[in-house]
């Protein structure tokens, strides 16, 4: 073997040597465990949905799921530190509506709601319900909203803050002329014991959420806050039966920081879409009044503006100031 054949050999063997890049590094992805990252405290909706998806993302990727609630701030905080993340994958936050309304509850914010992050996937759609304590005497809308004016200032209300739940009450206040307390919790599961607990009378969650304690009779549903009635809830009316016009509805979505491998993007959001209409789940998470999307990420890259704008209009009609 001659000199350059030799140079040419050794050329070859380095390259083979070589790690993998573009589509076959993303076929190895992922190799550790993931981090899903839920900017609220356990028991909330979002929390929930994340456990209930992560034995089969386990499945599908081959790699185990860390579910961290990080709660605070009306997710600020959080999704700052996923925005400055690795773009590598293994962070991912489980995003719900106050990523589209904080731009318009905060004069400032830490990151930009759009170019920091990358879109993975509007994951699925959840209906807000109207919740009291047994021991209060309404058993509608209309009965509380008499009650609420019958005694100014009295009733109390708690909600994780910033989130369309939080934002339903102070709409309901400003539709229904009524003065009622709205607590601002780092977590709907914190607020959710609270009023199971008797300490607070009245509040606004995910079906998901507060599904089970309606069922079982330890809290009461007087209104949903769709445009149209619950499948899961058909006997309990929408607040717009009263009060025209009023909705405020949630939604999940799976985003990342800015900058991740577009073959990385696609593995995450078919392992979420896959996991989202396994039959079983899909039966579960729509007897709890969760509709799924599984969009996907130029979906959601689309309507996130959308979403802001659409918030920044409800802040407004609510009479939010921002902070």
């Amino acid at each position: 073997m001659n000199i350059l054949s030799a140079l040419r050999f050794s050329l070859i063997l380095v390259i083979a040597g070589l790690p993998a890049a573009g589509p076959c590094a993303a076929q190895a992805f992922p190799t550790k465990p993931i981090s899903i990252i839920v900017p609220a405290t356990p028991g909330g909706g979002t929390d929930i949905l994340s456990r209930l998806l992560s034995p089969k993302l386990t499945e599908y990727l081959g790699q185990g799921m860390i579910i961290e609630n990080r709660a605070g701030a009306s997710t600020n905080i959080v999704t700052e530190f996923v925005a400055r993340s690795s773009p590598d994958g293994y962070t991912v936050l489980m995003a719900t509506t106050p990523h589209a309304v904080n731009p318009s509850l905060f004069r400032k914010l830490p990151f930009d709601p759009v170019r920091d992050f990358t879109f993975l996937s509007q994951l699925a759609l959840t209906q807000n319900v109207i919740v009291v304590h047994p021991s209060l005497p309404a058993t509608n809308i209309k009965q509380f909203i008499a009650l609420a004016k019958a005694r100014p200032g009295q009733i109390t209300a708690g909600a994780s803050g910033g989130t369309s739940a939080f934002l339903a009450i102070e709409m309901l206040k400003t539709a229904a002329s009524i003065d009622v307390l709205n607590i601002a919790y780092k977590g709907a599961g914190a607020a959710l014991n609270d009023i199971i607990a008797g300490h607070l009378q009245f509040q606004v969650n995910t079906t998901l959420a507060a599904l089970p304690f309606i069922q079982t009779g330890k809290l009461r549903a007087i209104a949903t806050c769709g445009a149209q009635r619950t499948k899961t809830l058909p006997d309990v009316p929408t607040v717009a039966e009263t009060l025209k016009g009023f909705e405020s509805n949630g939604w999940y979505a799976l985003l990342g920081p800015a900058g991740m491998q577009r073959d990385v993007v696609m593995r995450l959001h078919s392992a979420f879409a896959r996991a989202l209409q396994s039959p079983d789940l899909a039966k579960r998470l729509s007897d709890m009044g969760v509709d799924i999307v599984a969009g996907s990420p130029d979906e959601l890259a689309r309507l996130m503006p959308l979403e802001i704008a659409k918030w920044a209009a409800a802040v407004k009609a609510s009479g939010a100031k921002p902070e």
